[in-house]
């Protein structure tokens, strides 16, 4: 039985600017783990963007696509699909704007069509993007990147109720299924693993972060995050580039 379970963010969190995890973080998970805490990865990406970061930390759960995939100590636990009528019809609405989609899975992604927005955030992700506008027919999906060019408003009107957007970057949105995020994600491992009754700690930094601090006990901002997440937090520990998940993990007595 966990005495304690430990969610992180990746990116500005666990991760630093580079996308690396630094040796005192790698160093406090597997002190962690020692201790009999569980460390859960939960992040906006999803498991093949990861799995560099899993095997650097020998971290094997992961809230992943904010919530609507999750691994349980290496194996599927849940997966929260979005509709196939309702991708077509998203798909439909979108081309008729000119907005590209990226449908996502566990194992890869496809995009609707490649344009500018497209170009540059695979860019900066060094990740290679194929076109493939049929993907989502014969895929498994349960996260798109809405590539809307800031205006979110019509998307979030248009399917209130059916699927839920949140600002990625400032090119596209993370969008899921009605309801889902990280709180979503961490629920199923809590209730699924039977570990609804031991405290729970989350390390954070934006707003994809604010269901996941509503969820646990101990909420983390790191130093680097954003106001409106400090201001949820229990402890604001120091930055992502300075030592501050072993910082936030000491302060608790978790390590």
């Amino acid at each position: 039985m966990y005495q304690a379970v430990v969610f992180f963010d990746l990116d500005g969190t666990l991760m630093q600017d580079d996308k690396t995890v630094a040796p005192s973080s790698v160093h406090a998970i597997q002190q962690l783990k020692a201790n009999g805490v569980l460390p859960v990865i939960a992040t906006g990406r999803n498991v093949f963007e990861v799995r560099d970061v899993m095997q650097a930390t020998g971290i094997d759960s992961i809230v992943s696509a904010n919530g609507s995939y999750v691994q349980y100590q290496g194996k599927f636990l849940s997966a929260h699909e979005i509709d196939k009528g309702l991708l077509q019809d998203v798909t439909h609405y979108a081309n008729q704007h000119g907005d590209a989609l990226a449908y996502y899975n566990n194992a890869g992604f496809a995009l609707s069509h490649r344009d500018a927005l497209t170009t540059a955030n695979f860019h900066k992700l060094h990740q290679p993007a194929v076109v493939a506008p049929r993907y989502y027919q014969h895929q498994h999906i349960n996260f798109i990147l809405t590539f809307d060019a800031g205006d979110a408003r019509r998307y979030r009107d248009r399917y209130r109720g059916q699927l839920s957007f949140v600002r990625n970057n400032p090119r596209a949105l993370d969008t899921m299924r009605w309801g889902v995020s990280k709180a979503v994600g961490i629920r199923d491992i809590l209730v699924q693993a039977h570990l609804t009754n031991v405290p729970t700690y989350a390390f954070g930094d934006a707003d994809n972060d604010i269901e996941m601090f509503q969820m646990v006990t101990t909420p983390i901002a790191m130093g680097n995050g954003q106001a409106n997440v400090k201001r949820l937090a229990k402890y604001v520990t120091s930055d992502n580039m300075h030592g501050g998940i072993a910082q936030g993990l000491r302060h608790f007595d978790l390590i």
